[in-house]
């Protein structure tokens, strides 16, 4: 009964209904990874119906390759030209695509009780680690970024207002801007409540001279 279960349901040579039927079963794991994707974190519409059936797509060309070598390398290189026209994403985003490709060639290959074994403990520990916040340290940290004038001494200049209003800050970044008479420091802050303090804009305003003062999540602040 179990090397039936764990048996692949592809047959040689290929039948129509084992086809259809792994197919069936990739769409199924792709929207269980999608969900998983979105319950995790944020995510776009695009990105999440792409993930949902990325199994699906993978599990067809392992079938059609189907042991052809020349047909294999073609297909490698088919997928080298798709990741350098790709834009990168974060880890999480990547992580997710590799669960949805193995879970292609998992499907692809037949072994449908693998895939749903290795779609259960995965996710589960993913939404787990999630739940939990697993390895937060900095995460939901913000970017900092100020400028000062070039005769300020930015060493140490704000750490009085960091241990105010932040639980942990770090410079990152020192660059000259303005033909050099301006530096932008970029700093990863911990804020001690979810808001954005009045107080400690206003403060850094103060000590900066009024310049330029940018405070946002990493990814809002890169876009600038």
């Amino acid at each position: 009964m179990l090397s039936t279960l764990t048996g692949s349901v592809i047959a040689n040579p290929l039948t129509l209904p084992a086809v259809l039927f792994c197919t069936a079963a990739s769409v199924i794991f792709g929207l269980c990874i999608a969900l998983i994707h979105m319950k995790t974190g944020k995510y776009n519409k695009n990105y999440a119906v792409t993930l949902a059936l990325i199994p699906s797509l993978v599990q067809i060309v392992i079938m059609l390759v189907n042991g052809n070598i020349g047909t294999g390398m073609a297909v490698a290189g088919a997928f080298a030209l798709v990741r350098f026209r790709s834009i990168a994403g974060s880890a999480r985003d990547i992580g997710s695509i590799f669960f949805a490709m193995a879970m292609g060639l998992v499907t692809g290959m037949g072994y449908l009780f693998y895939g749903l074994l290795f779609l259960i403990i995965i996710g589960a520990a993913q939404l787990l680690l999630s739940r939990f916040g697993f390895g937060d340290g900095m995460s939901g940290a913000r970017t900092l970024r100020i400028v000062i004038p070039e005769h300020l001494d930015y060493d140490g200049l704000f750490d009085d207002l960091f241990r105010e209003y932040t639980n942990a800050a770090e410079l990152d970044r020192v660059k000259t801007t303005n033909m050099g008479s301006l530096y932008e420091l970029t700093y990863s802050v911990r804020l001690k409540s979810q808001s954005v303090p009045k107080a400690f804009i206003d403060s850094l305003r103060c000590r900066n001279g009024n310049l330029n003062i940018i405070l946002g999540r990493e990814q809002s602040v890169e876009e600038l």
